[in-house]
């Protein structure tokens, strides 16, 4: 696994009190599977980022698509301390779409 990637965890925690809460908290988190966000335990979803730039690109979109009530936080770690995660009870998700293997690189690399 390669550290020069990091990771944007988005926590967050909306009301479902009504039909029309449901309704944005379903589209909050269509959202964010649609943007490739993986969910890490309800309500806590990851999105593994190339760089910075691309970072700040997922900030803005996560702005433009906030839902109206409710809390959401974003925590940006480095792929490094994401690996460092300890898990005191479950099972580490060792799955594809959790690590940086789907990513495709196109053009010349030379340290690939």
């Amino acid at each position: 696994m390669s550290y020069r990637y990091m990771r944007h965890l988005l926590m967050f925690d909306m009301p479902q009190d009504t039909a029309e809460d449901r309704k944005q908290y379903r589209q909050f988190r269509k959202f964010l599977l649609s943007e490739g966000f993986v969910m890490h335990q309800y309500s806590i979803y990851t999105k593994l980022l190339l760089n910075g730039t691309a970072a700040k690109a997922m900030l803005s979109r996560l702005e433009q698509h906030k839902p109206r009530s409710g809390t959401v936080t974003i925590l940006p770690i480095t792929e490094k301390q994401f690996a460092k995660m300890i898990y005191l009870t479950g099972n580490k998700d060792y799955s594809i779409a959790n690590s940086d293997e789907r990513l495709v690189f196109l053009g010349e690399d030379d340290e690939m």
